[in-house]
């Protein structure tokens, strides 16, 4: 798979997909509403990206950026084959990727200035913090990061952080972070959890990670997300993901879909299997409806975006 994230004009976001779905992505564009695909790296880095538009009967309109606005190139392809060598290449980051094409550079204007931030210094700790807890969390792109900024401190007549200082803010510290995951070495607790939700998904188990914002949302939610023949669901929501990051532990809430405690039991005892077959001890004392914890758990998730 490719160390990649595609967006598409329809809000489609497709995570680690083979050369083969990139290919068929491309080949795909060019109707109405449905003309370009924007690629990030995993993970994600600020500026870092390839692009492509296409309108049906015309060229290809290929973009690469590589940081800064002097970095930043155009060129177009009369077919989908030069684009998905090119993508692929990209996404691989084979040397030589870009060699063979026309490119030439994008006048993107001046880079603006962003304003330090006119804030007490308790405010900027309180801000920091937040942004933190949900950076740590591992489940915010950095469009969402940036809106969190943008938005913590605002009261009804103040807004103390412009979108660009929001920015600004949120990709330091993405890039912070991005440094820390450099030095985790092998499989992390999260990537353990992911492993059994997914087994868990096979088996009829409807499974969703930081799943809506609270219990209440979560449990009239869960039933509309899963295969028309899934038995039971297991999730957990934000505030879950707050306490796993804070070194809490995780709270896993489940069910069964007839409602009946015995199917929830079952579905409980499932859950619990699961966790323990890819090493994540669990505390459940087997009461249906009672959650089940996995502590201790060291919640390093690494960064998409």
């Amino acid at each position: 798979m490719l160390e990649i994230v595609v967006k598409t004009e329809t809000w489609e976001r497709h995570v680690r997909v083979s050369a083969e779905e990139l290919a068929g992505l491309v080949r795909r564009i060019g109707g109405e509403g449905d003309r370009y695909l924007v690629l990030q790296r995993i993970p994600d880095l600020p500026d870092v990206f390839t692009q492509v538009w296409h309108q049906a009967g015309g060229d290809f309109t290929l973009e690469h950026r590589d940081g800064a606005a002097d970095r930043h190139f155009q060129v177009r392809a009369d077919s989908p084959e030069a684009v998905i060598a090119a993508m692929t290449g990209w996404a691989r980051r084979e040397t030589g990727w870009d060699a063979g094409l026309g490119w030439s550079p994008l006048d993107m204007g001046a880079t603006r200035e962003v304003a330090p931030l006119d804030i007490e210094e308790d405010e900027r700790e309180q801000l920091e913090k937040r942004v933190r807890e949900v950076l740590v969390g591992g489940y915010a792109s950095r469009a969402e990061l940036s809106e969190l900024a943008e938005d913590y401190l605002v009261t009804e007549d103040r807004r103390p952080l412009s979108r660009e200082q929001a920015e600004a803010l949120a990709d330091r510290m993405w890039l912070e972070r991005v440094a820390e995951q450099a030095e985790w070495q092998g499989e992390t607790d999260p990537e353990r959890l992911t492993r059994a939700f997914t087994a868990l998904e096979h088996a009829g188990i409807t499974s969703r990670e930081n799943f809506t914002c609270c219990r209440s949302c979560g449990n009239a939610e869960i039933g509309a997300e899963g295969a028309p023949d899934a038995r039971g669901f297991v999730y957990f929501h934000t505030q879950c993901t707050d306490s796993a990051a804070a070194g809490h532990g995780l709270m896993l809430l489940y069910g069964g879909f007839d409602g009946s405690e015995e199917t929830t039991a079952a579905v409980g005892r499932e859950v619990v299997a699961a966790l323990e077959a890819v090493g994540l001890p669990t505390v459940w004392d087997g009461t249906p409806g009672r959650a089940v914890h996995v502590t201790p758990l060291d919640w390093r998730r690494r960064l998409v975006g």
